[in-house]
């Protein structure tokens, strides 16, 4: 046997398991199809959200929240209906007591640090049993991405350093070795070296070719968001028709070859339709790789239309429901929507999904910081304004119509669409009380002192002249989490279509459906995708040992 165990996958579920397999004493290799300079995976990229219940940051910002109500709001949001979905529900369950309990002293031990303003996601919109986040639960890791992702990587530097876990770049995985019924090992592809930049796409030219033996194998190689044939492959029909056009959040990596391969050996998928993707996607005007696509994290006010001018019903406005969203979308008959906003809202509640975005906090830059409560949008706003393919500015409505049907060739904006959208809007900002449901979230928002400092704008006029410019954003359909997976038990071992387990095979991450083949059911709460990795990364650890 040449280890202990064959992690595949060196993104963040694959690191954490790595680190408390070496601590409770196993030996380890790391197997990755990318670099050494992509170690740590999508999670590098990530705005660094994590989900924490009642933490010492909401009680400071005035936030009660618990268990309980944390619990009823993922069950109102996960809506799990399947006989397969036991499991899942069980991580869940899991997962919001690790979320309640020991999670953040956790890290905090380890050195993770957060940005004290607790982020307000997935407001939801409906009642009380229904999708959504009842009280702000994003905790923004000071860092970002790479300040998640940081205290495992010096942990599984410090075990290759020790002898005591190796790690194999470039090396793909093609099979699972099963011997008498259980998987013992991994063979594939030794890929040429390539030292293309951080999520850019490599080569795939083949040196030769690998197997390794180990104990067990834990499968940590993430989803499908990368492989857009996968993605349409698996799309629901309760999404309508899958997207002709997509661009992506993550790296063409990102390409769901490990579930396949698991299964071909044995393994059972489940969930297969569940998926999270983004409605406010824009193209990156300076991609590192293939369809590279931003999402932009809303605050609530802006003016959200569908490819004719017309207003999204409610309670589909930015930041509330993600698929819900989605769902209608399909409805219209096109793929993209707009944002109507002004300069004021830009400047107030524009933030960009990403830790390249966000050089101030993933820089612990707090001089640059500070500039998020002066005026002025942060400069990576600004640039995507300026440079960015979807972004149309004007000074007068008519103008912005205009650029808006120019962006996307279609003409299918008419003018008098879109002002008596935006004139009805501006009318019910005169009083203090509204029928617009949009209006009343915006002025409700501001009660959370969160939201007043650094994310929702001071209620007013889109045709006020001193708010100006007007602004048009296209919004596109941008890919990113799959939220179902390889099954697995609280173990982390994954297990075959007669419910039993497949020897020698355990699974984290999401290429387990973030824990069970799917714990977020059909939605998610957000803040939960890096925990998820993070939680089920270091159950399965356990699991191998136990």
């Amino acid at each position: 046997m040449d280890t202990d165990v064959v992690v595949v996958g060196g993104g963040l579920a694959g690191l954490v398991a790595a680190s408390e397999l070496v601590r409770l004493g196993k030996t380890v290799t790391i197997v990755d199809q990318e670099g050494q300079q992509s170690l740590g995976g999508q999670a590098f990229w990530s705005f660094g959200g994590l989900f924490l219940v009642d933490s010492p940051e909401q009680r400071f910002m005035g936030i009660k929240d618990s268990h309980e109500l944390a619990w009823q709001d993922w069950v109102g949001t996960a809506g799990f209906d399947r006989a397969e979905d036991a499991w899942p529900r069980k991580w869940a369950e899991a997962y919001v007591d690790f979320a309640s309990g020991e999670k953040r002293a956790w890290l905090h031990s380890l050195g993770v640090r957060f940005f004290p303003v607790v982020g307000w996601a997935e407001r939801g919109g409906y009642t009380a049993q229904g999708h959504g986040n009842s009280v702000p639960r994003f905790h923004i890791t000071w860092g970002t991405g790479p300040g998640v992702i940081a205290p495992f990587v010096r942990l599984v530097e410090q075990a290759v350093v020790d002898g005591k876990l190796q790690l194999k770049f470039r090396h793909r995985v093609d099979r699972l070795v099963v011997t008498d019924g259980a998987v013992t090992g991994v063979a594939g592809t030794l890929l040429a070296p390539d030292e293309s930049q951080r999520g850019a796409s490599t080569s795939r030219e083949s040196l030769g070719e690998f197997e390794i033996e180990a104990g067990a194998v834990l499968v940590a190689s993430g989803g499908i968001g990368g492989n857009f044939d996968l993605v349409r492959k698996n799309w629901p029909e309760r999404l309508g028709t899958a997207p002709k056009r997509l661009i992506s959040g993550v790296p063409a990596h990102v390409d769901g070859r490990m579930l396949g391969i698991a299964e071909d050996a044995g393994a059972e998928l489940i969930n297969r339709d569940r998926m999270w993707h983004y409605t406010e996607g824009i193209e990156n005007w300076d991609p590192i790789w293939p369809h590279h696509g931003i999402r932009i994290l809303p605050g609530p006010s802006s003016l959200w239309l569908d490819a004719t001018g017309k207003r999204l019903p409610a309670p589909y406005f930015p930041g509330f429901d993600t698929l819900g969203t989605l769902e209608h979308i399909a409805t219209t008959g096109y793929e993209y929507t707009w944002f109507v906003l002004t300069q004021k809202i830009l400047e107030k509640e524009f933030a960009l999904s990403g830790s390249e975005q966000n050089p101030d906090l993933t820089g612990k830059d707090l001089k640059l910081l500070l500039k998020r409560v002066l005026p002025g949008a942060p400069g990576p706003v600004e640039a995507f304004k300026k440079h960015g393919a979807d972004f149309a500015v004007a000074e007068t409505l008519p103008e912005l119509v205009a650029r808006m049907n120019s962006i996307s060739g279609d003409n299918l904006l008419e003018y008098e669409t879109v002002r008596a959208a935006v004139e009805a809007r501006d009318a019910e900002m005169g009083n203090k009380f509204t029928k617009d449901l949009q209006v009343t979230a915006l002025r409700g928002a501001r009660n959370y002192r969160g939201d007043k400092l650094i994310r929702v704008a001071s209620p007013h006029r889109l045709l006020d002249p001193k708010a100006g410019p007007l602004i048009g954003v296209r919004l596109n359909i941008l890919t990113r989490k799959t939220l179902g997976g390889l099954h697995t038990d609280l173990d982390g071992r994954v297990l075959k279509d007669d419910g039993e387990p497949l020897p020698g095979l355990y699974a984290a991450g999401e290429a387990a459906g973030f824990g069970g083949g799917g714990m977020h059911g059909y939605r998610s709460l957000e803040g939960t995708f890096l925990g998820g990795c993070i939680y089920s990364g270091r159950q399965a650890a356990r699991g191998v040992v136990k």
